[in-house]
């Protein structure tokens, strides 16, 4: 069976994703189409304002046949490491095709880049000096781009493709690269047309603004019980202020563990204290991921131990996606797992202590019982 692979977190699911798609579908009208899906946290170190089981259910009743969840330790780490856990994901589920938006649509530009960063000894010498020059990383990744082949890519989905194509080269996957254009602009907060960034539909559904032209008609009853970041501070503030050692979580780097604790009191929500302690230095999504990793107890042990794919975790699927799975699954060298009363492995234990913190943000607990209590499925995947 031929398959094609998506990579995303829905955050929320809405008109542009439904776009990408029906493309997709038009291309390869008779693949299975298999959806790796961030869960209820993402990269850029937010909550997803639905939880997985409902983006699940809306990835199904939009046409996707197969959907696995990214783990956490993948699904909020920057571009390299969330690549290479969605990507492996895809391949050792045997897909073909990997189908990705790009603001600029240009593949051959992107593969050679990819291929620059893989083969240039000075690519990372580089980088480097303009860390040390005082740049961010995405800022110091795009002058070196620049400096080394003369073009310039600094939109986020161009520079996830980059991540996309290198884990596919340096891990000799076959999986083949296809782009989409983009038709919104990532980084619009503002609702402008029927095709709004996520961004904007997050922030306009935080100020109860209307968004029902925005995302596809089924996807509406969905929107309700909303995860807001914002809803987690006091549970990061508590955190901040009792813990004795915080240079023990992922991506807190020498200095920022001593002006947590002091901006952590001067701060009144989540935004108040990442323009706090933000710098030229330290990106706002890097300071966002930084912070998540305090609030779900992701420590440098945690970040150096979960750097392999162990198993696959299957959301939901429909009778396309299981026929697929019975295909291949015995060519499959990870377990296949679809319940959390099967699980035997401790990142996904660490899984299961990420959901009962995200239930926190509007005590739904009945999101900790649903990781024993799929039914986004017709039967057991393995035996």
């Amino acid at each position: 069976m031929a398959s094609v692979g998506i990579i995303a977190e829905y955050n929320p699911f809405h008109n542009g994703h439904l776009y990408h798609l029906e493309k997709i579908k038009e291309m390869y009208k008779d693949d299975t189409i298999i959806l790796v899906l961030s869960g209820n946290f993402t990269e850029r170190g937010d909550v997803s304002i639905i939880d997985k089981w409902k983006k699940t259910e809306i990835a199904l009743k939009a046409g996707i046949d197969l959907v696995v969840e990214l783990p956490f330790p993948f699904a909020t780490q920057s571009a390299d490491y969330f690549s290479y856990g969605a990507i492996t994901l895809l391949e050792k589920l045997k897909v073909e095709k990997l189908v990705f938006g790009s603001e600029s649509d240009n593949l051959e530009d992107i593969k050679l880049i990819a291929e620059e960063q893989i083969n240039n000894p000075e690519f990372e010498k580089l980088v480097k000096v303009y860390s040390k020059l005082g740049e961010n990383y995405p800022t110091a990744l795009s002058k070196t781009l620049y400096d080394l082949t003369n073009k310039s890519i600094k939109d986020p989905n161009d520079l996830l493709a980059i991540s996309y194509i290198k884990t596919i080269i340096e891990n000799n996957y076959k999986i083949k690269p296809i782009s989409i254009k983009r038709t919104n602009d990532y980084h619009n907060s503002n609702i402008e047309s029927n095709i709004s960034s996520a961004t904007a539909i997050r922030k306009a559904l935080e100020e109860d603004r209307n968004i029902k032209e925005t995302v596809p008609k089924f996807v509406i009853p969905y929107l309700k019980d909303l995860h807001f970041i914002d809803d987690y501070f006091k549970y990061l503030k508590y955190k901040i202020i009792t813990e004795d050692d915080l240079s023990i979580y992922h991506g807190v780097d020498e200095g920022l563990d001593k002006l947590l604790k002091k901006e952590i009191l001067n701060s009144n929500n989540y935004n108040e204290l990442i323009n706090n302690i933000k710098t030229k230095r330290y990106t706002y999504n890097k300071i966002s991921r930084m912070l998540l990793h305090i609030l779900c107890n992701f420590t440098k042990e945690k970040a150096n131990s979960f750097r392999n794919i162990d198993y696959i975790r299957v959301l939901g699927f429909n009778d396309k996606g299981k026929k697929y799975l019975n295909k291949i699954k015995k060519q499959v060298d990870v377990p296949i797992i679809s319940k959390m009363t099967r699980e035997k492995s401790t990142m996904l234990e660490y899984e299961l202590e990420t959901t009962k913190i995200y239930a926190l943000g509007n005590n739904l607990f009945s999101l900790v019982e649903n990781e024993y209590n799929n039914k986004l499925f017709k039967e057991k995947v393995n035996d």
